[in-house]
C-alpha cells in the first residue's frame, strides 16, 4: 500500500509576510495541501489568543513579574499552543472542510445506491476505471459518468459546456440524491428541477419544496414537469435555454462559469439568493471530476 505524500507545511503563522506567500505558493501547486496547512494555521492562532485568555484569569501579577518574565511566560505558551494545534479530530480538520466545500474542493457527501437512487447509477463500475476516484468523489463520479453523454448532446443544441448543465443538474437533485418522485416514489427524471407552468401539456409531479419569498425560506407545493427519461430532462431543459428569450442572455455567456450561474439567478431561473454563488462551486467539482474521469 502506497503511502501518501506528507503535504508541505509552510513555517510561521499566516500572520507573517513570508508565511503568506508560502501559502500562495502551495496553494497554486496543490490547493487541498494549503488548505489544510492554512486550517492549522488558524487553529494555532485560536489556541494561542486561548492560553493568553487563560493566563489572564488565572494568574494575577506579583513583585517577580518582569518584561523578561513575561516574554518567558508568551514563549511558553507559543510552544504549548503549536503542541495542541493539528491534533487528529481537532480544531483544525473542522476548518479545512468549510474551507473545502465553500471552495468547492469537496462534492459533498456520497450518494446512495439502489433503486431509488436512479439519478446516479453509474455506466461503468468506479473500480474499473484507467483513474481512480477517491472516496467521497465516488458517488460524484458516477452522476458525472452516468449523464455525460446526455449532457453533451444538449451541449450541441445549445452551446452551453456540458460540465455546466452537469453541475446544475447535480446541484439541483443533490448528486441524484433528492430526485423529484411522484406520489408512488417512482422517478420523475425531472433532473433540472423545472416547474409545470401553464402551458406545459406533459405529465407533473406535485411535491413539496423550498422557495425563497422575500429572502425567507418557505415549504410551498409545486407543481414539476416529468419525463420519461433523464434524456428527456436534459434534451427540455435544452429547448428551454436555447428558445426561451429569458435565457437569452445567460446562453451568450455561457462560456464563463461564474457568469452562466449567476446568469441563471439573475434571469430568475431559481429563487434562493445564493443560487449562483452555489453552482458555480459545483461547476468547479464537476469539471475536477471529469479531469479525474478522462
Amino acid at each position: 500500500m502506497a503511502v501518501a505524500p506528507t503535504p508541505p507545511r509552510v513555517q510561521g503563522l499566516g500572520m507573517d509576510a513570508r508565511a503568506l506567500d508560502g501559502l500562495r505558493g502551495a496553494a497554486a501547486r496543490d490547493p487541498k495541501a494549503a488548505l489544510r496547512e492554512a486550517s492549522r494555521q488558524f487553529e494555532g492562532l485560536f489556541m494561542q489568543e486561548l492560553m493568553k485568555s487563560m493566563r489572564a484569569t488565572t494568574q494575577a501579577g506579583g513583585m517577580l513579574d518582569n518584561e523578561g518574565s513575561k516574554l518567558g511566560t508568551e514563549m511558553l505558551d507559543t510552544q504549548l499552543a503549536g503542541k495542541l494545534t493539528g491534533l487528529q479530530g481537532g480544531l483544525s480538520e473542522a476548518i479545512m472542510r468549510q474551507l473545502e466545500r465553500q471552495m468547492g474542493l469537496s462534492p459533498g457527501p456520497i450518494p446512495p445506491t439502489g433503486a431509488r437512487a436512479s439519478a446516479n447509477t453509474s455506466a461503468q463500475p468506479l473500480d474499473r476505471l484507467a483513474k481512480p476516484v477517491k472516496i467521497p468523489e465516488k458517488g460524484a463520479a458516477g452522476f458525472v459518468q452516468q449523464h455525460s453523454e446526455s449532457a453533451e448532446r444538449a451541449s450541441a443544441a445549445t452551446g452551453i459546456p456540458a460540465a455546466f448543465m452537469l453541475a446544475q443538474a447535480a446541484h439541483e437533485t443533490g448528486w441524484g440524491r433528492k430526485e423529484i418522485r411522484h406520489a408512488d416514489g417512482s422517478s420523475a427524471n425531472n433532473l433540472f428541477g423545472i416547474k409545470a407552468g401553464a402551458n406545459w401539456r406533459g405529465p407533473v409531479a406535485e411535491v413539496t419544496t423550498t422557495e425563497y419569498i422575500g429572502g425567507v425560506a418557505r415549504k410551498v407545493t409545486a407543481r414539476f414537469r416529468a419525463y420519461s427519461s433523464h434524456e428527456e430532462s436534459f434534451a427540455d431543459y435544452a429547448r428551454l435555454m436555447k428558445e426561451s428569450p429569458r435565457y437569452a442572455g445567460v446562453v451568450a455567456k455561457a462560456g464563463d462559469a461564474s457568469a452562466f450561474a449567476h446568469g441563471l439567478q439573475k434571469a430568475g431561473y431559481a429563487t434562493d439568493p445564493a443560487y449562483g454563488q452555489k453552482l458555480s462551486r459545483v461547476i468547479n467539482t464537476t469539471l475536477r471530476l471529469q479531469r479525474a474521469l478522462a
